[in-house]
């Protein structure tokens, strides 16, 4: 089933840069792939540290979370969920670093770029019709190599800002179910967010009745 992943037939649609270095590339993922991807998620969930809502700044995030690879809590990696359970979290597997060096590839429209990208942790967001993320810019990890975001379910308003603050200008755009969006570079510490989420609009077939999955892949640049 791993080979879902890699197979050469992912629909190539019309993709958008929002900023240098920033793309979205529309159903980039197939059903069944996303299928496949749920029936991991699933598993996921359960264990060895579950999901659950992190707290920022003493408030539980509406967003649930389970982490592969590496643990996060605001604002920092480590192995084990300290914060949870204590227990280490699930290995990165080695199929998705090879579905992030294919995206990445295919965000710079096949240039070999990609064969250097090494992630080693996922963070996997699930969001009810009523989670939101607020404007934030992924700066936990030592490695500013490019952030990978896979989306499963329902479709979400994604808010992709600029480097300087959570202000304006910013560009908002709706994610559906299968896609990809991509960011590094001059883009990789741009602001970004969840404003909405549209109920009900999770294709038949993509495993997941209600809510969204949101999968980042991404390189820690960290030892141990």
């Amino acid at each position: 089933m791993n080979q879902l992943l890699l197979d050469e037939g992912f629909p190539h649609r019309p993709r958008r840069e929002l900023a240098p270095g920033a793309v979205h590339i529309p159903a980039w993922l197939t059903l069944e792939q996303q299928r496949w991807l749920v029936a991991q998620f699933n598993e996921w969930a359960t264990g060895p540290v579950p999901i659950r809502a992190a707290r920022v700044r003493g408030r539980e995030m509406s967003v649930q979370m389970v982490c592969l690879g590496w643990h996060w809590q605001p604002y920092r990696y480590s192995r084990t969920a300290t914060d949870v359970n204590g227990a280490r979290v699930l290995d990165f597997p080695d199929w998705m670093a090879r579905l992030g060096r294919k995206a990445v590839a295919d965000a710079v429209e096949h240039t070999p770029s990609g064969e250097a990208y090494e992630p080693d942790v996922a963070l996997v967001n699930y969001y009810d019709d009523s989670a939101r993320m607020g404007m934030h810019q992924d700066k936990d990890e030592l490695s500013r190599a490019p952030v990978v975001s896979l989306s499963i379910g329902d479709t979400c308003r994604f808010r992709f800002g600029n480097t300087e603050s959570r202000n304006r200008p910013y560009t908002d755009i709706d994610l559906e179910s299968g896609d990809l969006f991509v960011f590094g570079g001059p883009s990789r510490l741009a602001y970004h967010g969840v404003t909405k989420i549209y109920p009900e609009t999770a294709p038949s077939g993509c495993g997941l009745a209600q809510g969204r999955i949101n999968i980042t892949i991404r390189m820690t640049g960290m030892d141990g």
